[in-house]
């Protein structure tokens, strides 16, 4: 997809991971907290004819850059569309291309602790007010959900893990198992398994994935996995 664009559009960091595949194309990139500036970029260059190419880290429908590109288009009234193959249209053509999200990355690497139901949460309450986060760690907690939490930590926000892992040890064992990933699948790879009343201890910064088991999740050498109900119905031990 690169390869076809004439443009790519990303925040700094995304751009230079992906430098060796970009050649002698144009260039936008931008800052943190830029996002609304980088995909109206993006919006225009398309909408004057350039076929450009909004790169996110992961998967651009999960945490990132997709939805904003629908969201501002919605907004301000922009006609767009799925890009088919040789369909001409006056519409703007959106394609998104799906990556692998740092949660299934970082699911791999531990083992397979996402085989049951899970939910995904945020730590980070720039965009979304603090409140409305607890009240889903406590959902999450309570209704017995594998939970995933992006954004765990950061320099200027460094207690709201605690914070999450107190919730849910309201309703979970300290001994639950919790997976740490860190820049899965990139160079500096770390991977820990700890427990629940162990988390804080645990290296944890903005490109780390947490995992907290449910009441089925266990740990099995050096891997941690969450039974999907088989050995309830099937004989599985020979």
């Amino acid at each position: 997809m690169l390869a076809q664009s004439d443009t790519i559009v990303g925040y700094g960091t995304y751009i230079d991971l992906i430098r060796p595949l970009i050649g002698d194309r144009e260039v936008v990139r931008t800052g943190m907290t830029r996002e609304v500036e980088r995909v109206t970029a993006a919006i225009e260059r398309a909408m004057d004819g350039r076929r450009v190419a909004l790169v996110s880290s992961g998967d651009p429908g999960i945490y990132a850059m997709a939805g904003l590109v629908l969201e501002i288009c919605a907004a301000r009234g922009i006609a767009a569309g799925p890009a088919r193959e040789n369909e001409a249209t006056d519409s703007l053509c959106i394609e998104v291309v799906p990556g692998i999200p740092a949660m299934c990355a970082g699911a791999a690497l531990l083992g397979a602790p996402l085989t049951h139901d899970f939910a995904t949460i945020s730590l980070s309450d720039l965009l979304t007010p603090w409140e409305t986060i607890e009240r889903r760690i406590a959902a999450a907690a309570r209704a017995d959900f594998v939970i995933v939490f992006y954004n765990p930590k950061s320099r200027r926000r460094d207690w709201q893990l605690a914070r999450a892992r107190d919730i849910i040890l309201e309703s979970r064992d300290g001994r639950t198992p919790v997976g740490i990933v860190t820049a899965a699948q990139r160079p500096g790879q770390q991977i820990h398994i700890t427990t629940l009343d162990r988390l804080q201890a645990a290296p944890v910064d903005m490109q780390t994935i947490v995992f907290v088991g449910n009441l089925s999740t266990r740990t099995f050498g050096e891997f941690m996995f969450t039974p999907r109900g088989y050995a309830h119905k099937y004989a599985i031990d020979g």
